[in-house]
């Protein structure tokens, strides 16, 4: 099996793609039923946060014809286990939000058991709004007997609560597919180098195994609550994610679940941690996500981290321009995000429509010897028709914001008068050479790997992910 990542539903992703018993592990972090919206921040060069947003996901599920639909085909079509937990949570919550987030969750987590192999494991990232009642849906999909912990996730924040105790940890439910499952456990040797460093040596000389040097009984290994820190805005491996999880925790979960050469899964895979790590520790991987956004920044991601030598195939994006066209008709602000993504820029604005003429920013150095300033690309994306006020407006833009260089990425060919105008707006220089003010860029001419005249190499349009080195001779833990 191939690394893959997968553009789309999950649902309809595991349904279509991916076949029975063929993973060996699970991750998922699905979107809770918190009622927020999760937006990606990104940072400007001074590091304040920018004013431009991207809804990364919308996180609220609510009741309505879809989620009523997905309820009955559960009930209607799984087994009496299943149907009847459904059922009782009907009964108990009534038609309310957080059955509508059930509702999604079901069909999925059958899916998830399906392609499970005998040996496989599942581990359920949630918080403890809705832990109680995913544990309970998990109980009448996996079996209440192949429950294995319900993992508690420790970590410290900034906030503060005055009218009750500070919430500060999240669940993972561990089930296994079978009464046989692959296991490793981490040792009390590896646990202290994870906490305290690679240099840390525990010595239990002149004690019994197991007890420290007050004499009390020290457990071997490691137990189900996790200390484990949030990934902070100062951390190596901050990307400006909102939901985004540490490569420990996902380290830790990894190496206890599966060996070298097993496939990992995560369907909901947001910025690309779980497969980062599962690529780290030479496991294959899927990851599946909805959002062009989110595969964009695991596609940059995976380039950084290794260097641009990990092998991946991505399914589910356009590959012509007649899937360009249908992509762009179905949800023309999923096709600008893709169309952003093939030239290595960010989405601008969070509001749809007011986007000042800014569909992508593009961030890079021109300086071969030092940083210097940061210079910016401007960019628009037109899904329909084009004529030459939209390089006027653009050319506008560009002033404006005094910006280097704009580019008009555009579905369909540029007109004659397109062209003239553009070229009438000069050229920007840098120690490379000159490069044209306005650019034109068809999607035919990027999906034959065109891209934009600027700089070589020298783009920082988002967060460089922490690298990671693919030596596996040390035995100690990475973190």
């Amino acid at each position: 099996m191939r690394n893959t990542l997968y553009y789309g539903d999950n649902l309809e992703i595991l349904q279509l793609h991916i076949p029975d018993e063929c993973i060996d592990l699970i991750y998922l972090d699905p979107p809770f039923n918190s009622s927020q919206d999760y937006n990606a921040f990104f940072k400007e060069k001074d590091g304040t946060k920018s004013a431009d947003q991207i809804r990364a996901f919308k996180d609220t599920w609510e009741w309505n014809e879809v989620s009523a639909l997905s309820y009955k085909r559960v009930v209607e079509s799984s087994s009496s286990k299943i149907s009847n937990a459904m059922q009782a949570f009907r009964k108990f919550l009534g038609d309310n939000d957080m059955l509508a987030y059930l509702s999604m969750m079901a069909p999925r987590l059958i899916e998830l058991k399906r392609v499970l192999k005998q040996t496989g494991s599942i581990f359920l990232h949630c918080d403890p709004t809705a832990s109680h009642y995913l544990k309970m849906l998990m109980d009448s999909i996996f079996g209440g007997g192949n429950f294995r912990n319900e993992i508690i996730w420790h970590y410290r924040t900034g906030n503060l609560a005055k009218k009750q105790f500070q919430r500060k940890h999240d669940v993972i439910l561990f089930y296994s597919n079978t009464d046989k499952w692959k296991f490793t456990p981490l040792e009390y040797k590896e646990y202290y180098c994870e906490v305290y460093g690679p240099k840390f040596k525990p010595s239990f000389k002149g004690r019994k195994h197991g007890e420290d040097k007050y004499g009390a009984y020290r457990i071997p290994f490691v137990d189900d609550v996790w200390d484990i820190s949030a990934v902070f805005t100062r951390s190596n491996e901050h990307l400006d994610y909102p939901t985004q999880k540490p490569l420990a925790l996902l380290e830790r979960i990894i190496k206890a679940g599966s060996d070298s050469g097993d496939v990992v899964l995560d369907p909901f895979c947001g910025c690309g941690t779980t497969i980062a790590m599962a690529e780290h520790l030479e496991r294959k991987w899927i990851g599946i996500d909805i959002t062009h956004l989110a595969v964009s920044l695991m596609k940059h991601r995976l380039r950084y981290m290794f260097d641009n030598k990990v092998e991946y195939q991505t399914i589910g994006e356009p590959t012509s321009i007649n899937g360009a066209r249908v992509l762009a008709k179905e949800d023309p602000y999923q096709f600008q995000w893709w169309a952003l993504g093939l030239v290595g820029a960010r989405p601008a604005e969070e509001k749809k429509g007011a986007d000042k003429g800014i569909d992508g920013r593009l961030f890079f150095h021109d300086e071969k010897d030092k940083i210097g300033k940061t210079k910016q690309i401007i960019i628009s994306v037109k899904s329909g028709k084009v004529n030459v006020s939209h390089i006027r407006d653009l050319r506008g833009v560009i002033e404006r914001e005094e910006a280097d260089i704009g580019v008009l990425i555009t579905l369909n060919q540029g007109t004659r008068d397109m062209y003239r105008e553009a070229s009438s707006a000069g050229f920007y220089t840098s120690p490379w050479g000159e490069h044209p003010r306005m650019q034109i860029l068809t999607i035919e001419q990027l999906l034959t790997s065109v891209r934009i005249n600027y700089p070589p190499q020298t783009n920082v349009t988002f967060k460089r992910a922490q690298k990671l080195k693919r030596d596996y001779s040390k035995t100690d833990s990475l973190f």
